[in-house]
């Protein structure tokens, strides 16, 4: 895929969805940066979800507007960016659509656009439990339902759901084929 001018594809969803593998894979395929955002958490943020405590909107809010400068500012250079970010709240991703300059809260037309990494809980467990069992993330399966319980997709969003059980190459197939990303 050719280089942006300056769209945003934030992939989302609870965490063991494949918001890292399918943002990486993103940024290689659509020569597009990746970032990850829970590289934007504080460190008092990660150390509540190594202890389990879910955080709080307040908590949130500070990390959300952070990865709205970063998304603005690769707008105004008319650079492509992958974001993986939970945005599991409606109210969350409008904070994130409003750094699009020419976004008018609640319509939805961004050059932010959401792609739900969709699994069942079943499947994010088992994921999540092989994760921490090779250490490689902070937050433990047992938040999982805390977050399931927080996503909430209002129709009118135009929220893209992909099928987060397909195989990841089949999952940035099916992105990369979508009519608003070619």
């Amino acid at each position: 895929m050719a280089t942006s001018n300056g769209a945003v594809i934030v992939v989302m969803g609870v965490s063991g969805a494949g918001k890292t593998t399918i943002g990486q894979t993103l940024e290689k395929e659509m020569k597009y940066k990746y970032l990850d955002a829970d590289d934007f958490h504080s460190e008092s943020n990660k150390e509540k979800m190594r202890m389990g405590i879910p955080l709080t909107d307040e908590d949130r809010k500070p990390w959300l507007e952070s990865l709205r400068d970063a998304i603005k500012e690769y707008l105004i250079n008319k650079k492509g960016l992958i974001l993986g970010c939970s945005a599991l709240k409606k109210q969350y991703r409008e904070i994130l659509r409003s750094a699009d300059p020419d976004y008018k809260w609640g319509t939805y037309a961004s050059a932010v656009n959401f792609i739900l990494l969709d699994a069942p809980a079943e499947v994010l467990t088992v994921r999540l439990n092989k994760r921490a069992a090779e250490g490689k993330h902070y937050m433990p399966a047992s938040l999982l339902q805390s977050q399931l319980d927080l996503l909430h997709i209002d129709e009118s969003e135009g929220v893209f759901r992909v099928d987060a059980t397909l195989s990841p190459q089949s999952i940035v197939n099916s992105i990369l084929t979508m009519h608003q990303f070619v």
